[in-house]
């Protein structure tokens, strides 16, 4: 019988969370955040701020997943630490919504960013087809071994970085800029599609929190796949810790180009339609910025796509492995060890989320859940300790207790915040989530639990 392959090295593990990390978030966001806290400095201290948090949230993944290095990751140290509904309904969750609409999205965007390359010579109408063909395309490319899925993640990365730092590079060397930029501060920026009470102030500081937060979206992306991971107990901690600081310094450095090149009420003045990157490279590309940008964005969502399948298809593996799923995705290619049926089942949903034009909203209704799972997780450190004090970890967070105990505190308030101020996407998120309970008895009654 196959069985997984220890395949992915240190590169690409670390590879493997930059690449779902670097997506459209560090070319768009510095409009919004910069209507939010107003000052260039406020921005590059909210993103090195958020960084630090996902740091944080890292090092605690990176304890729970050395500790347990089983695919399936978030799912079985929620297994472990509160029981199979907990560990089902994660993977519920993540295969209904919360991961495959992010890559929906991301397909979509993919499709978008093409157009824009081709000069508009594909037609509206045939974007999603075109979405569904590069679903495709990077599900195929996931039925390759592991060893060769770490190969392509590593080269996805080292364009992603090229191309965010030669952005940034670029805006620094031949922009018309001044550095007296950062000492300004937004004074009547259009702030398009920003709403009022979230500029400046507390409010402000948290909403540019979120938009931050969410450019690190993916940094815990890599957990599925520790069981192919050589040497767990060494390569684990180091790729999380890799790949958060990696992103965080590209993202800095590229944000501080923008406000080189263009003042904070400019960039505030952005439209919509555009991005902060398109404009700060128009200063000396001219129109030829919009599709050198759409080129980068093309490159950098597709890169995240093919990440992104990767490491989802190894869920309802894992979940079909317990019983806890149709056990024909617990199958294994026997020529490459690679899940494939899963793999299928992962890149069909998706598509089919990318064809009804709802995956924006989803991915809304999902943001309260990830919140939801991420502070499970990172509370499990802290009660593994005392429930498993004998438990073989290679890795102990730093910090411990502190720096788990800041990352949840901070989960907690965006939840909270996220709860009062989006009652409705929340109350569908939660939804989304206790709808997998009838499922879980289904399974549960079927599949006795097994003692570990």
């Amino acid at each position: 019988m196959s069985q997984l392959v220890r395949g992915l090295g240190l590169v690409g593990a670390a590879s493997v969370n930059i690449a779902n990390m670097i997506g459209t978030g560090v070319f768009l966001k510095a409009r919004v955040m910069t209507c939010n806290v107003d000052t260039p400095g406020a921005v590059l201290f909210v993103w090195m701020l958020a960084g630090f948090l996902v740091v944080a949230g890292a090092l605690s993944y990176a304890e729970l997943a050395a500790m347990m290095p089983k695919a399936g990751g978030e799912y079985v140290f929620l297994r472990t630490c509160y029981g199979r509904l907990a560990g089902f309904l994660y993977g519920w969750t993540s295969i209904l919504v919360s991961r495959t609409a992010a890559h929906a999205a991301q397909a979509v965007s993919t499709a978008i960013f093409l157009n824009i390359v081709s000069g508009g010579k594909l037609l509206e109408g045939k974007l999603p087809l075109v979405s569904v063909c590069m679903v495709f395309l990077m599900t195929l490319l996931n039925f390759a071994k592991v060893t060769s899925t770490g190969v392509i993640m590593s080269i996805f990365t080292g364009i992603k970085v090229t191309l965010v730092v030669g952005v940034g590079a670029a805006a620094y060397f031949f922009a018309d800029g001044n550095w007296m930029h950062y000492a300004m501060s937004n004074e009547g920026g259009a702030c398009a599609g920003v709403a009022e009470q979230a500029r400046g102030g507390i409010a402000g500081f948290g909403a540019a929190m979120l938009g931050a937060l969410w450019g690190y979206q993916g940094w815990a992306n890599l957990a599925p796949m520790v069981e192919e991971i050589r040497d767990p107990g060494r390569n684990i901690p180091r790729a999380f810790l890799l790949a958060t600081l990696v992103v965080g310094a590209v993202y800095v450095f590229a944000n501080s180009s923008y406000f080189f090149a263009l003042t904070p009420t400019e960039i505030a003045s952005v439209p919509l339609s555009s991005s902060v990157a398109t404009e700060a490279l128009r200063k000396f590309l001219g129109d030829g910025a919009v599709r050198a940008v759409a080129a980068c964005l093309t490159i950098s969502s597709l890169g995240a796509l093919y990440a992104g399948i990767a490491t989802t298809m190894r869920i309802p593996y894992a979940m079909a492995g317990d019983g806890l799923f149709f056990r024909w995705f617990a199958h294994l290619s026997p020529n490459t060890s690679v899940p494939i049926r899963a793999a299928l089942l992962t890149g069909t949903w998706i598509s089919l989320l990318a064809l009804s034009g709802n995956y924006d909203r989803l991915t809304d209704y999902a943001v309260f859940a990830l919140c939801i799972f991420y502070t499970l997780n990172a509370t499990a450190v802290l009660l593994l300790r005392r429930k498993m004090p004998a438990a073989g970890r290679p890795y102990r967070v730093s910090g411990y207790p502190y720096l788990t105990l800041l990352f949840i505190i901070l989960m907690s308030a965006i939840l909270l915040n996220t709860l009062f101020t989006a009652t409705l996407q929340s109350l569908i998120g939660l939804s989304f989530i206790a709808l997998g309970v009838p499922f879980y008895r289904y399974w549960a009654s079927r599949t006795p639990e097994r003692q570990s």
